[in-house]
């Protein structure tokens, strides 16, 4: 090998923070993710709500992004976004992704699937509302995805809408909402020594139940 040359193979990390047993975790997915959600918020995760979303086209071409996790209950997992982008032509095609939280501190990930859908205009009108005025702004000036020739056309958009809405209300875009994913599998994932991590699946049946598997490494 020469000398001080970087070699991806050999990055080794071994994960030893904890443990995850099918017997002891919550019969209910969506409890676990609660109580996992808050061990991460109480440690040092820099962005607990980030996760990845992926989406497919219909023929099968897949795409992922991080986007923030900004609403969750027995319903779903709830983020939001311009109904034009490529993530949104994507679920419009195929509306099924999947969504997957990396916690490093805690060496924890969650793997959630399942299908996707807009959420009500009065929901999207409530945190849309709920965010900072330039958050708003930023809605209606990006065309997101689009292509655009420089950074200043963005900056022009921007102040353009600062002026238009600056003696009222922001309305909420007719292009932008939430989508909420429903899940009907999570995988639970642990790091544990020698990789032998721990997996445990949950997946949902036709009863309404959950039903609980121990996964291979």
């Amino acid at each position: 090998m020469e000398k001080d040359k970087f070699h991806i193979t050999e990055l080794r990390t071994e994960y030893k923070k904890g443990k995850l047993d099918e017997k002891e975790v919550d019969e209910n997915p969506f409890r676990q993710f609660e109580k996992w959600f808050e061990e991460a918020v109480k440690s040092d995760v820099a962005e607990v709500t980030a996760m990845t979303l992926a989406t497919s086209t219909k023929q099968g071409r897949p795409s992922a992004r991080i986007v923030l996790l900004k609403q969750i209950d027995d319903r779903g997992f709830v983020f939001f976004t311009n109904y034009e982008s490529e993530k949104a032509k994507n679920i419009k095609e195929n509306p099924l992704a999947a969504l997957l939280f990396f916690w490093e501190p805690l060496e924890r990930q969650i793997r959630i699937s399942g299908e996707v859908e807009k959420i009500s205009m009065k929901e999207s009108f409530e945190y849309f509302h709920s965010r900072p005025m330039e958050s708003q702004l930023g809605a209606w000036a990006s065309m997101q995805s689009s292509v655009v020739t420089a950074r200043d056309v963005l900056e022009m958009s921007f102040a353009m809408m600062k002026k238009k809405f600056q003696n009222g209300e922001i309305p909420l875009p007719p292009f932008w909402g939430g989508y909420r994913v429903i899940p009907d599998e999570f995988e639970y994932w642990q790091g544990r020594p020698n990789r032998l991590h721990d997996r445990v699946w949950y997946s949902l049946q036709k009863d309404g139940s959950w039903k609980i598997s121990r996964l291979s490494p």
